[in-house]
């Protein structure tokens, strides 16, 4: 279905046409002004992903509230002040052919400083499984205050030319709070069964739809499961639907779970399938009349024709492939899918990098992402000879981005082919789109002209013979050595040697290491039926669980049963046996037919010193500067190549 002729077909929904079907949900993007109004940042990066042609934009979340802020920069819709710069966003989204709507939230118990100042408000005094802090129970003053507050936001919205709102009732938040028995136990008529719990948002929705009149357009997002034990499920939405969409709902946007849920399900990471979520929301369909949106991993516009095609659903939201690859569909309409860079669900710049306060949004694959106020536009006015040194994911993309930008770049890779860390990264469960990324990457640099060169190293003779006006070291790093007694026996291997084939797995191994590398390699290894023990001198696993891909990883090896030593050292390495020693404790683990190596990498230091010297422009980039994640290495890589002069 390679014409896409479902996901094209417009809608009309109350008086917005939309002519397609595919909508950009709401993503948090910290882009926002400290006073929550619109920044030039904002506006953007609104503005790169309207230009992708979706037929609905839907804002990140706006507060109604400043009860209900979840970051201080969260934009705001709580005042008259902030309709000026919403107008902006609209207005943009209209010039660039698609329809907008405004996300209208309130972050209850998960507004992590009032909790810490406790002055968090939520239906009861439950602690945030989030941040495990108590909120204050909700007056019954203050829950008409708020249903009066989204009214007046929506209104807002209104005013500054949007064509919907949209209510946030998912992942946790304020309206998912009231439904879940979870966090609601009032004893009042909030409180009680189902139907009771759903009365706050019946009271949203009627007071919404009374301020914005009966043919402007309001999306309801709800969890359609909340996917904890003990939560909600679609079954039990099901009969109180058709009261949503009496009450004002004209979409219902089928998302799952809470940020409390396991395994971070509201941004599935890359072990669930693309379009997971379909069939819950066809069961939502089966249950009312109006359109209802479909997310859940969507990467490639086909499968989400054939799921608008089954009558699964009847719009589908590209959520972080918007961030990937805000041209994906344009791309698409011209048969060019071989071109999109899809998302590989890896969380670095979308979600852990917020999660964790690192800055604002980014994305791992596309640097351009939350930069595009400082993303080159035209090309480089001096056009250099440039040469890059590696051909990982930072070599890959500094290579790409030069040659894009006039620059005649010539790649040299010593290995036979090029993706670096990818190569061995992809083979580990779940991760072959990382493989099918790397390849994508060298694909792109070629075809803008890079020459890459495989199984040559560059050398000092090299650079001084031919003189390039640029060099971008991303040579990456190399494998730590690990000393200990017995680390020569042929039972001894790395972690590379087992994910490259070079080692076949054995029965009864023992990881050296439980970072990502020796996580994933003991993963690989439980796969094929290997028992697993891993060693790792920390005290807490530096994998962390609170990430999506950290959270299933741990599982799946834990429902294999490998042993996970923490706060550990080797103390030797014999022909059926290691020694360990914890705390000056000795334990010797037994049987051992395998020992692998994974202590991880430290920066290669080849031609450092000779460019420090040759009076050439040079910059040191990814595992090459000190070995981490995608995120670091792309953005290196791509920075290097915009700062050539």
């Amino acid at each position: 279905m390679d014409n896409l002729k479902h996901l094209l077909a417009p809608i009309t929904i109350k008086k917005m046409n939309l002519a397609n079907r595919v909508v950009m949900p709401p993503m948090g993007t910290n882009l926002g002004n400290p006073d929550g109004t619109v920044s030039e940042a904002n506006i953007a990066y609104l503005k790169r992903r309207a230009r992708g042609g979706p037929g609905l934009l839907i804002t990140e979340i706006s507060a109604i509230h400043p009860s209900g802020m979840v970051i201080p920069s969260e934009l705001g819709s709580y005042d008259d002040r902030f309709i000026p710069g919403l107008k902006k966003l609209s207005d943009l989204i209209h010039e660039a052919g698609s329809k907008a709507a405004l996300q209208l939230h309130h972050g209850g118990r998960e507004c992590f400083l009032l909790l810490k100042e406790g002055k968090a408000i939520a239906p009861s005094p439950i602690r945030s499984l989030v941040y495990g802090m108590t909120p204050r129970e909700m007056t019954r003053a203050e829950i008409q205050e708020m249903v009066f507050a989204f009214g007046s936001a929506a209104f807002r919205a209104k005013e500054a030319g949007f064509d919907a709102v949209e209510v946030h009732g998912a992942h946790g938040y304020l309206l998912t709070q009231f439904l879940s028995a979870l966090s609601n136990q009032r004893a009042d008529e909030y409180g009680g069964s189902l139907r009771d719990r759903s009365r706050f948002v019946l009271e949203v929705l009627r007071e919404v739809r009374g301020r914005v009149g009966e043919e402007f357009p309001v999306s309801l997002r709800l969890s359609v499961e909340e996917f904890i034990k003990g939560g909600y499920t679609p079954e039990d939405l099901q009969p109180i639907l058709p009261e949503f969409v009496k009450a004002g709902a004209d979409i219902i946007h089928a998302s799952l779970g809470t940020h409390g849920s396991p395994g971070g399900v509201t941004s599935a990471s890359v072990e669930y399938p693309p379009g997971f979520n379909v069939e819950r929301a066809k069961k939502m369909k089966a249950a009312v009349s109006v359109p209802v949106i479909a997310v859940g991993r969507f990467s490639d516009p086909r499968p989400a024709d054939e799921a608008i095609a089954r009558g699964d659903a009847d719009l589908v939201a590209f959520g972080r492939q918007f961030l990937a690859d805000p041209d994906f569909l344009i791309k698409a309409k011209e048969g060019r899918f071989e071109e999109i860079r899809r998302c590989i669900a890896c969380n670095q710049g979308c979600i852990e990098r917020l999660m964790l306060m690192e800055g604002t949004i980014r994305c791992a694959i596309n640097p351009e992402t939350g930069q595009e106020k400082i993303y080159p536009q035209a090309p480089a006015p001096n056009k250099r000879k440039v040469w890059v040194v590696g051909g990982g994911p930072a070599g890959l993309t500094a290579a790409g981005e030069a040659a894009r930008l006039g620059h005649q770049v010539r790649l040299f890779e010593k290995e036979e082919t090029p993706g670096g860390q990818l190569r061995y990264a992809s083979k580990a469960p779940f991760k072959k789109i990382y493989g099918e990324w790397g390849e994508w990457l060298a694909g792109q640099a070629r075809k803008m002209g890079v020459k890459i060169q495989t199984g040559i190293e560059a050398t000092e003779a090299m650079i001084a013979q031919e003189k390039p006006e640029a060099v971008i070291l991303a040579g990456g790093g190399e494998k730590i050595p690990l000393e200990v007694p017995g680390i020569g026996l042929p039972h001894v291997c790395d972690a590379w040697q087992i994910l490259g084939g070079q080692r076949p797995p054995g029965k009864q191994a023992v990881v050296i290491g439980g970072g990502l590398i020796g996580m994933e390699t003991a993963d690989f290894l439980s796969q094929k039926g290997t028992q697993v023990t891993i060693v790792e001198v920390l005290k807490r696993s530096p994998v962390l669980k609170i990430t999506s891909h950290g959270y299933m990883l741990h599982n799946r090896l834990r429902n294999a049963q490998a042993k996970l030593l923490f706060n550990t050292t080797v103390a030797r390495i014999e022909e059926k046996t290691v020694a360990v020693l914890s705390e000056g404790v000795e334990e010797v683990l037994s049987p051992v037919d395998q020992v692998v190596v994974a202590v991880g990498l430290k920066p290669r230091e080849g031609l450092k010193a000779f460019l420090k010297t040759s009076g050439i422009q040079h910059f040191v980039v990814g595992d090459a500067v000190n070995p981490r994640r995608i995120i670091e290495a792309t953005d290196e890589g791509a920075k290097a190549a915009w700062g050539i002069k």
